[in-house]
C-alpha cells in the first residue's frame, strides 16, 4: 500500500512540481535510477548461495507469473484496438465484397 501511496505521489509531483523545461532532465534521472534498481536486484541475487536451487524451485511460479498477465495484457489490447481504433481507407486494402 506504501509503495502505491509513494507511486501516486511521484505522478503528482511530475504533474505539478517539475517544470516543463526540467522533464527530460528528470527522464534521464528517471532511467539512472531505474538501471542502478536492476543492478542492486542483481547484486543481491548473486550473493545469495542458494540462488540456483531457489531458481528451480520458483520456475513454474515464475512463469505462470509472466505468462497469464502478458497473455491477458496482448488480449486486452487486441480487443480493445478492434474496438475503438477505426481503420482509414489509405492503410489497408479494401475487400471486394464476393
Amino acid at each position: 500500500m506504501e509503495a502505491l501511496i509513494i507511486m501516486c505521489l511521484g505522478i503528482l509531483a511530475g504533474r505539478f512540481l517539475i517544470p516543463n523545461r526540467a522533464k527530460k532532465g528528470n527522464e534521464w534521472f528517471s532511467l539512472g535510477c531505474t538501471f542502478l534498481l536492476i543492478l542492486c536486484m542483481g547484486v543481491k541475487l548473486g550473493r545469495d548461495d542458494n540462488f540456483i536451487n531457489d531458481l528451480s524451485s520458483l520456475g513454474l511460479s515464475s512463469l505462470l507469473f509472466f505468462l497469464i498477465p502478458t497473455v491477458l495484457s496482448i488480449l486486452i489490447v487486441f480487443v480493445l484496438t478492434k474496438k475503438f481504433m477505426k481503420k482509414r481507407k489509405g492503410d489497408q486494402e479494401q475487400e471486394v465484397d464476393k
